[in-house]
């Protein structure tokens, strides 16, 4: 099915992409949609400012536990066998978050959509690995990346137009789980084959074979800075909204367009550079120009009140974070085998995740304490990692 010269995107049914991509697009929703109407959430919930970003990135820790499970579940069952049960609770648990009457019902709810987040992440981005290999692969996962940014654009423009009349309008968005698995029944095969064609490893050699992956340093380094780069993209998900609702007092409209500008930055290099800089100059060279990109983003926000600007530069913190991201998971994808890929690829998806919730964990006293420093915090961070990206060499260069 795939084409193994790279030369080309295999020829693939239109209609299974495009249930594909709607189906990954999904969890880039899972915490855009809360975002614009984080501050009032805040608000009527009378949340302390210390703990209040863990609304926003609860989520994210229980998709970063269970999205390897879920990537496993996927190699060994299938998986359209994962992916439809898993659109199904989102759109539930999702849609659960307009009835919650305070924190813990609300960081409950917040959790359970994140377990079914990591379901449909895992099996999304494993089935994109098995319809494609090699360039056409580096490609997709590019347009994939694209495709959640745009749909990043959308999604807090509608939570934040839905949120001006009551905040809890905005979660009825998940509901759109529910047309979106019936979509992948009637559509994606219940088997899907690998680049390949290879014969699938027994449980325990696979087990044996995905525990010595993990241990090579490479794939490890890799690990760690998805972890990173998500935990720096959460410093603008949390704390900017936080920050610019204080200083130019933004209300969920203004907040949504912030959050679709940086979306509109990672989908417009997603698409059309991230694959082609790493060609030219190498990936670890491309991910290490993203981070200095995000850096410098970053250092402005504390020094910008003009709402134009603002706009301006949140495009050019999406850029950066749209030439880390696929380059990532292109050079993860590239060094592991077809029979574990979906497995590597979604315990990668898990340390995103992990990234994003230990965020506002360890930066919220920042924020409550230091407010705009957090922002120079986060900026430091991702100097550090361009610094050693930079002179990294690529995998399979």
């Amino acid at each position: 099915m795939s084409n193994s010269s790279g030369n080309s995107l295999p020829r693939q049914p239109l209609p299974l992409l495009a249930v594909l991509l709607a189906a990954g697009t999904l969890t880039a929703m899972t915490g855009g949609v809360v975002s614009p109407v984080f501050p009032e959430v805040v608000e009527s919930l009378r949340v302390d400012p210390q703990w209040a970003g863990l609304l926003v990135s609860m989520h994210t820790l229980t998709t970063a536990l269970f999205s390897p499970v879920f990537g496993i579940l996927s190699d060994r069952l299938g998986k359209r066998q994962v992916l439809v049960p898993a659109l199904v609770a989102y759109a539930v648990f999702g849609m659960a978050g307009a009835l919650a009457s305070g924190f813990w019902g609300m960081l409950a709810v917040r959790a359970l959509v994140g377990i079914a987040s990591g379901g449909i992440a895992a099996a999304s981005i494993g089935l994109l690995s098995t319809l494609y290999d090699g360039e056409a692969r580096s490609r997709m996962l590019g347009y994939a990346t694209s495709a959640l940014a745009t749909t990043s654009i959308f999604f807090p423009l509608l939570g934040g137009w839905l949120g001006t009349f009551q905040w809890q309008y905005a979660f009825w968005l998940y509901g759109l789980g529910i047309p979106t698995a019936i979509a992948v029944v009637l559509i994606i095969p219940e088997r899907e084959t690998a680049p390949g064609g290879g014969i699938a490893l027994p449980q325990g050699e696979q087990r044996q074979e995905l525990l010595r992956m993990l241990r090579r340093p490479s794939i490890v380094m890799l690990l760690a800075t998805l972890l990173l780069a998500s935990a720096v993209f959460y410093v603008v998900i949390v704390y900017a909204p936080l920050f610019y609702k204080q200083a130019i007092d933004a209300d969920p409209t203004v907040n949504g367009a912030i959050l679709a500008a940086r979306a509109i930055g990672a989908a417009i290099i997603s698409a059309v550079g991230a694959s082609r800089l790493a060609k030219w100059i190498g990936r670890s060279k491309a991910i290490a120009t993203g981070f200095l990109l995000m850096a410098l983003m970053l250092m402005t926000i504390p020094f910008l009140t003009q709402v134009p600007v603002i706009l301006l530069t949140a495009v050019g913190f999406g850029l950066g974070y749209g030439l880390v991201m696929p380059n990532l998971y292109d050079s993860l994808a590239i060094l592991t085998t077809n029979d574990l890929r979906t497995s590597v690829l979604a315990i990668g998806t898990g340390m995103a995740n992990l990234g994003q919730f230990i965020s506002p964990l360890l930066l919220g006293p920042v924020w409550k304490y230091g407010g705009i420093q957090v922002f120079w915090l986060g900026a430091g961070l991702s100097l550090a990692i361009a610094l050693v990206g930079g002179l990294k060499r690529s995998p399979g260069r």
